[in-house]
């Protein structure tokens, strides 16, 4: 269509040239028709009086359609209400035309006529614009719909025959037809098959995608239904990883409302999605009931877990919200953005470390806090196993630290956030979390404050996660590293974490270990080839998957549950507890004793360490590498 771009610059003189054609023609028929219609032929008189009434005629349209500026409006992108407003100028037109006939006092066309006309030249300008609008659109969709341009065009298909494809559509005809060629629509509505959205064709359902790509060539798969639950999205995007296509997917409503733009809002798939997890049901009003104008503390306020946290306990309004951490990049970040979002709630960024007991109780005394949440930790394994005095120092000291002055300033209720590396630990880390559950658990036993811990496993998008690392590969080509092909690991969002740790909150009467509902283990191997697929490579040809072997301290299988502890449901279908041990504060302090007489003593080796730690913790055992 090059002569549609040649005739662009005289755009205004061609429509108005247009128009006036329409205007002659529809007062000719419009006067053949109320004539006795047997002739093509007016008479002499009346065609005299017809001709003055398409002059005057002319003259109202024009001043009207430049009064309105509907000659700036673009045809490409006219609508419905466009083609309302047209009518209704039309039929204005016409009643100002015989208006004048009776001002003026000239010989023109009858009421009826000019009525008749106006319709007449409503429908013919309408009809007009939408021939023009539809070749546009044609015109770029024709553009190489299927065979790949030599200007590296990307063929893409949408899955969704919504008002979000509809969207993304418009937004590619409008300025996007040099990088995207529009492949077709899938949709598993049958009665939509051979439709069309905008010119666009529904080629059919998801059983489909495989061979619509393969024999379409198709570069980018664009997954654009918002409304769909997990279980199936799971499902559509497992059958666009037997494709060579890079997925890209549109988040759900909250984000879309959020970000007008819709094409903006297109993203690359995450783990979360392939998970196909259901959301979490909470019980808002037991959160809200504890929270709720209380002052509530939070260690490791800066990490990825501890941020998160602060970002949902501040929903529930607490009087004041203390964020504590030792690294100070972090905290400052988190505080920046809560401070904005939520100015009217009271926030402190207090940084401390949990080692420093005489700093501890300068913060409690200050802001006398009625919950505590205790995510500081140091949680790296294999770091932990080149440093475990450190880990010792941290996360055992530390935790005991903050127990002992949570006892003492009469905290409500204290949450410790553990992990399924506590669980038959094979690591120095996993260790130090199992000692912090026994500490957490004999202190209950001898205080006013409810302390109780929550367990669960790998989090999604965490610092230190696999995700992260394994998308950072694929950007740069790989190899992606996995240090084991059958290594399985439970994998839970930030946020879905973080919620069900709230919940569990309010199930807390102390001595508890709640332990999270992780869903099904992945195979890590398995998830990296996810994401190689679902980046548009095919593992071991474009993206390869290196074995690098099982680091130190690292497990194949990571386990939620002790053999000799008993789960009992709670009220949520996804928190679980265990009835608590039966140990001792003063078991706790011959243990503690032990690891303070390791720490002072001189050039203590990670033998040594091994060595103090399974004796304190029975169920620790070096992995098999």
């Amino acid at each position: 269509m090059e002569i549609l771009k040649k005739l662009s610059k005289y755009r205004n003189i061609i429509l108005i040239l247009c128009d006036m054609i329409c205007i002659f023609f529809a007062y000719y028929i419009g006067a053949i028709l109320i004539s006795d219609g047997n002739s093509l032929i007016l008479d002499k008189y009346y065609a005299e009086r017809v001709l003055k009434t398409v002059a005057i005629s002319i003259l109202v349209y024009q001043l009207i359609f430049h009064i309105t500026k509907r000659y700036n409006s673009i045809i490409r992108y006219e609508e419905g209400k466009d083609y309302v407003l047209y009518i209704i100028i039309c039929i204005i037109s016409s009643f100002i035309v015989s208006i004048l006939k009776y001002i003026l006092g000239i010989g023109i066309a009858s009421t009826k006529l000019n009525i008749l006309a106006g319709i007449f030249i409503g429908t013919m300008m309408v009809t007009y614009r939408v021939i023009i609008r539809h070749i546009l659109v044609f015109d770029v969709f024709n553009r190489g719909v299927v065979v790949k341009s030599d200007n590296d065009t990307k063929n893409i298909l949408i899955i969704g025959a919504g008002n979000a494809a509809h969207e993304i559509i418009k937004t590619i005809h409008s300025n996007m037809s040099e990088i995207y060629n529009i492949v077709g629509i899938i949709d598993d509505n049958p009665k939509r098959l051979n439709f069309t959205i905008s010119g666009v064709k529904i080629l059919g359902n998801r059983n489909d995608i495989v061979n619509i790509c393969e024999e379409n060539k198709v570069d980018l798969i664009f997954f654009s239904i918002a409304n769909i639950d997990n279980e199936n999205k799971k499902q559509i995007l497992n059958i666009c990883q037997q494709t060579k296509a890079k997925v890209r997917i549109l988040p759900g409503m909250k984000e879309i409302i959020r970000n007008k733009k819709l094409f903006e809002n297109l993203r690359d798939v995450e783990i979360e999605d392939i998970l196909g997890r259901e959301p979490i049901k909470l019980d808002n009003r037991n959160i809200e009931s504890l929270i709720k104008d209380k002052v509530v503390l939070v260690t490791g306020a800066g990490g990825s877990i501890g941020s998160e946290l602060c970002r949902q306990i501040i929903k529930y309004k607490p009087q004041i919200l203390v964020m504590l951490d030792i690294y100070e990049n972090n905290l400052y970040d988190i505080e920046l953005d809560l401070k904005a979002k939520y100015p009217k709630i009271k926030i402190e960024a207090v940084i401390a470390s949990i080692r420093d007991k005489k700093r501890l109780e300068e913060i409690f005394k200050k802001y006398n806090p009625y919950l505590v949440f205790h995510a500081a930790a140091h949680k790296h394994v294999p770091l932990m196993e080149n440093s475990p005095l450190e880990a010792i120092k941290n996360n055992i000291f530390g935790t005991y630290n903050v127990v002992n002055t949570c006892d003492k300033y009469k905290v409500k209720r204290f949450i410790l956030i553990s992990t399924d590396k506590a669980v038959n630990p094979t690591n120095i880390m996993g260790a130090t979390k199992r000692m912090c559950e026994m500490i957490v658990q004999a202190k209950n036993k001898v205080s006013d404050t409810e302390f109780a811990a929550v367990r669960f496993g790998n989090v999604l998008g965490s610092n230190g996660s696999v995700v992260p690392l394994f998308k950072k590969q694929i950007a740069e080509g790989g190899p992606v590293t996995v240090t084991h092909k059958e290594i399985t690991r439970f994998f839970m969002t930030i946020p879905e974490a973080v919620e069900l740790v709230l919940q569990a909150m309010t199930y807390a009467e102390g001595g508890e270990i709640f332990v999270l509902d992780m869903g099904e283990p992945v195979k890590i191997y398995d998830l990296a080839e996810s994401l190689i697929r679902l980046s548009g490579f095919v593992p071991n040809q474009e993206i390869q998957i290196e074995i690098t072997g099982l680091r130190p301290g690292e497990k194949l299988y990571e386990e939620l549950l002790m053999q000799e502890e008993g789960l009992e449901k709670t009220a949520h279908d996804k928190i679980f507890v265990e009835e608590p041990m039966d140990i001792t504060m003063d078991n706790i302090k011959e243990k503690l004793e032990k690891l303070t007489n390791l720490l002072s003593k001189e050039n203590a080796n990670l033998e040594d360490t091994k060595k103090v730690i399974k004796e304190i913790i029975p169920t620790y055992h070096e992995a098999n590498l």
